[in-house]
């Protein structure tokens, strides 16, 4: 305790009689242990034991201003201070943040502390949140925010080192703290060897090696990434060992250690997220729901009899036998299992009514409502001006014969309003909603499982009203002689009555269960999860938290690498619940590796996706210099205003410290940053053209808005209408387990006398059903602690007043499009907007409360 004294006792004087000493008040704010942790009490116990026998929490400053010759020319280092009253300070369970009072001895050798070092000595970790130095001489205030978790110090080879706020370049940063910097660069990086334990903080690449078991012939899958025939983006390395029977691939964690995969410490799930009961319904649902119902299942007729025992999902539960929890209450608390799945005795699983059906329980059926989610669904970002007939393919006619589209303008003419086919493509009032050539490769494969899909074509009329009319599906599968033989379909029309009709509701079921399919592997997890995660190890591998780059894009990678991992567990592995809840089945991971082959980092941007599309034209004299073809686009309408938003917050931002070309050009950190990104974190892709050059701030300011903007935006637009839209299994079936029925078979029998009985025997099973809704109600869910667009978890990230005057700025124009967005909801004259369902589109509405809210944009991918 001499230490604590002997601060209080130099407390009493702000500096000698000379001014060349004094003491510095500091307050730390932090997180023990055991508030985080309810099962290691222990810890808090033999932490307080510790302080007995003295001081175990020590924090040295160190000078911006003043090298030591004698440390490698790094800053001068303070004293060491100490946290006061670590045992006095009662921690109570219901409060998380507890703040310390430290006193540091200061002298002019100090001068301007630019950051500190932390020794932890007690046995167990804390949450290290903030230090602020409030009477630092010559200067006043310095904030140091550190979010960081701080380990016993035998774990780390040096002491843990924090910076203070202030950005810098590395070449303005002050030569007392380049080499910090340097070091803690490189201690991010690690070495490349070993198993990486839990408070590692390294950030390193590996490919997809670890989501099957080679040892098991039905869950044997290919690596991806690291090929030419399987590329993918980059994952976070974990170090675990290699099989002994195919050194090529990771061991798996086995259960119950399914959820303690390795990511950076600081990547974790912080303790509110995991409150929210998150972690645990996940595994409640894989590895208790998923094997209880299969045995369940097993025993029963697993298929809903009606449309009504659907509803029954959302208005009473399902019954099950007694005590089927009856194994798992010892390790899940009964009362968390009844508030995710609902339990009341025997029943269990109601599920709350997804928006789809809230308002009118048929209305999902329409053709109207069909065309809208197109355009305002889950899944908006597929349809495309249609400007060639018919519609033609890019699969190579070598190998894959004739993929022309077997449409004919005689089929869909009477229903263009008088126009031709030629008249309606000039005028641009034509969409297709394309899933040919990327299924057929494909199909043959995924329909050798239980699955039987058809690559499917929709062709869609643009109608005065603004909203898109269905003309025809086409569906095909490969020809049965061979693939060079081109492809065999069959074209349906819309029908209101008789088996027509019947048989035109199976036909968007097929393009609906492709559709949902495309969207949660392509959309959803590629084109965002996998994607992202290696901006996020290039960025803290190479970029300094002094750097402004990284401290524009560090909240934007929020709890990413904690959900793709868990992703690699428990979704999308072999045997997992993708495999089991979407159409390519065992065939799901390979599918979305050659679609990354068209993946194109420029063409992320919305704009650039617009016009790719041919959804958007470019326009001089239109706002932002794009026209919308279809003006009541509400993904796209609303989407723009967030690009641009973001990309003017950027903008700014990037040109308060880069005022040239040159200055891009000159920047060490942010040209390595770069080429690590492309030519190992994309490693498969680093040979492509397309890549920005990074020489421009030009360059830099798109290159940081289309990172952003898959992190936030997008994301939020594909995730979280997953369960107002496909909670209702049969308004976004994932599946599809038998052929349309042919004319004399039993199946067509079936169809003309009970069409609901027949539709639901073709589409997702009750037990997928169960399984896949549970899952989605979980991942459309915000939790608690989120962090939204245009927030900062902590007010004080950077002491620089013009970033922060537009950071507000930033806010404040999210808050105008939070109001434009309610007022285009309510314009009954944009029909595209609520549709037949009455469901206003607010997938893009900025700002949200946590649960299922369909709306929201957090910072990143966080779910």
């Amino acid at each position: 305790m001499f230490h604590n004294i002997l601060n209080a006792f130099n407390g009493n004087s702000d500096a000698d009689g000379n001014g060349h000493r004094a003491t510095i008040k500091g307050t730390v704010v932090l997180m023990k242990k055991n508030v985080l942790d309810l099962n290691d009490l222990g810890a808090s116990v033999v932490d307080r034991l510790h302080e007995l026998v003295g001081d175990k929490v020590s924090l040295r400053l160190i000078s911006s201003d003043n090298v030591d010759s004698g440390n490698g020319l790094k800053g001068k280092l303070g004293t060491p201070a100490y946290l006061e009253d670590w045992f006095t300070t009662i921690t109570p369970l219901t409060a998380d943040e507890v703040a310390f009072k430290v006193t540091f001895e200061w002298d002019k050798e100090i001068g301007t502390p630019g950051a500190f070092l932390i020794r932890n000595d007690h046995p167990s970790e804390f949450f290290l949140r903030t230090l602020t130095l409030e009477n630092v001489p010559g200067h006043g205030v310095i904030h140091f925010v550190c979010n960081s978790w701080v380990y016993n110090a035998d774990k780390y080879k040096t002491d843990r080192i924090f910076f203070a706020n202030k950005t810098f370049l590395p070449s303005d940063t002050p030569q007392a703290l380049l080499k910090y910097r340097e070091e803690e660069l490189n201690n991010l990086r690690g070495d490349g060897q070993g198993e990486l334990k839990e408070w590692d903080r390294v950030y390193d690449y590996a490919l997809y090696n670890d989501l099957c078991n080679p040892d098991k012939p039905q869950l044997v899958r290919p690596i991806l990434g690291g090929s030419s025939q399987y590329p993918y983006p980059r994952r976070g390395r974990t170090g675990r060992s290699p099989k002994k029977s195919d050194r090529n691939f990771e061991t798996r964690l086995s259960l119950p250690l399914s959820f303690n995969i390795y990511v950076p410490r600081d990547e974790r799930f912080s303790h509110v997220k995991m409150s929210d009961a998150l972690g645990y319904a996940l595994k409640l649902i894989v590895q208790v729901l998923k094997p209880e119902l299969e045995s369940l299942f097993d025993k029963t007729p697993n298929e809903f009899d009606s449309f009504q025992d659907v509803l029954k999902l959302y208005e009473g539960g399902i019954e099950l036998p007694e005590g089927i929890f009856k194994d798992i209450r010892d390790s899940i608390p009964a009362e968390l299992i009844k508030e995710i799945f609902r339990t009341d005795g025997e029943k269990f699983l109601k599920f709350p009514t997804p928006q789809v059906i809230k308002e009118d329980k048929s209305a999902w059926r329409t053709d109207k409502e069909f065309a809208r989610e197109m355009l305002a669904g889950v899944n908006p970002v597929i349809i495309r001006c249609l400007q060639e007939f018919p519609p033609a393919s890019k699969l190579d006619p070598k190998v894959y014969g004739d993929q022309t589209s077997k449409i004919t303008k005689g089929q869909i003419e009477s229903n263009l309003d008088g126009l031709t086919v030629d008249e309606a493509i000039s005028k641009r009032k034509l969409f297709i909603l394309d899933h040919h050539d990327t299924l057929m490769p494909f199909l043959r494969r995924i329909n050798s499982t239980s699955t039987k899909a058809y690559a499917s074509r929709t062709v869609l009329f643009l109608q005065n009203d603004g909203t898109l009319k269905p003309l025809a599906i086409e569906l095909s599968l490969p020809h049965p002689e061979g693939d060079q033989f081109g492809a065999i379909g069959e074209v349906y029309f819309p029908a209101k009555q008789g088996v027509e009709s019947s048989i035109w509701e199976l036909a968007k079921a097929y393009v609906l269960v492709v559709d949902s399919g495309f969207h949660q592997l392509i959309s959803h997890w590629l084109h965002t999860h996998a994607a992202i995660e290696p901006f996020i190890i290039a960025t803290n591998r190479q970029l300094s938290v002094l750097h402004p780059i990284h401290k524009l894009l560090h909240p934007h990678f929020r709890d990413t690498m904690n959900i793709n991992a868990l992703a690699r567990q428990i979704l999308i592995n072999a045997g997992g619940a993708l495999e089991l809840t979407v159409f390519p089945a065992k065939y799901c991971m390979e599918f979305s590796s050659f679609m990354y082959k068209d993946w194109v980092f420029p063409e992320q941007a919305l704009p650039a996706d617009l016009v790719k599309r041919g959804m958007a034209v470019e326009d001089p004299s239109s706002p932002n210099g794009l026209r919308l073809l279809i003006e009541d686009y509400p993904y796209a309408v609303d989407g723009l205003e967030i690009w641009f938003a973001i990309k003017a917050w950027v903008r700014d931002y990037c040109s308060y410290y880069y005022k040239t070309d040159e200055v891009v050009r000159q920047d060490p950190e942010l040209q390595a940053w770069w080429k690590e990104l492309r030519e190992e974190g994309h490693g498969d892709k680093k040979n492509e053209p397309w890549w920005p050059k990074m020489q421009t701030r030009e360059e830099l300011i798109e290159s940081c808005t289309i990172i952003i903007w898959i992190a936030s935006a997008l994301h939020a637009a594909i995730n979280f209408g997953q369960y107002p839209f496909g909670g209702y299994p049969l308004n976004r079936p994932s599946i599809s387990r038998r052929f349309m029925p042919k004319k004399g078979s039993p199946e067509y029998d079936e169809l003309l006398a009970n069409p609901e009985k027949a539709f639901l025997k073709t589409i997702t099973s009750q037990l997928q059903t169960v399984l896949g809704i549970s899952l989605i109600e979980v991942l459309s869910r915000h939790t608690s602690d989120e962090v939204y667009l245009g927030q900062r978890d902590t007010p004080d990230w950077t002491s620089d007043a013009d970033p922060l005057e537009d950071f507000e700025e930033f806010g404040r124009r999210l808050r105008e499009i939070e109001g434009g967005i309610m007022r285009r909801n309510s314009d009954e004259t944009l029909k595209n907007r609520a549709g037949p369902v009455k469901m206003p589109y607010t997938l893009l509405y900025p700002s949200s409360e946590g649960g299922l809210t369909g709306m929201g944009i957090p910072n990143s991918v966080s779910i």
